[in-house]
């Protein structure tokens, strides 16, 4: 479990960073279109403006629910239920742990939702 504990802390680690990069290119946007004259509805730049601050605030979002399946994560650690699916109570293979070390299922549980 510490094995898993240090990758699951690497994980939010690089998360973190992630979302920090992410603001401050979602401020460097803001910032760029306050300093313009752009009208997102009557400036042909406008559009692209508008997007990129979508853009990047999907992306946040996405980073901020990477951090919630972390902690999630950690929390199976701490209850000693890490590496078991919550499905079907089965184990979870240690590769799939090692490439999606927040993953609460079973690559067969995982593969089955995916088709429902």
């Amino acid at each position: 479990m510490d094995q898993a504990r240090r990758r699951l802390e690497s994980e939010r680690e690089r998360t973190l960073a992630h979302l920090a990069s992410l603001s401050n290119d979602y401020a460097g946007v803001v910032a760029a279109s306050r300093d313009s004259n752009a009208d997102d509805e009557h400036d042909p730049e406008g559009a692209t403006i508008a997007f990129e601050r979508s853009q990047i605030g999907a992306l946040v979002r996405q980073a901020q629910q990477r951090l919630e399946e972390i902690v999630a994560a950690v929390d199976r650690v701490e209850a000693g239920t890490y590496g078991t699916c919550e499905t079907c109570g089965g184990a979870i293979g240690e590769a799939r742990l090692e490439v999606r070390p927040t993953a609460a299922t079973c690559i067969r549980c995982a593969e089955a939702a995916t088709r429902r």
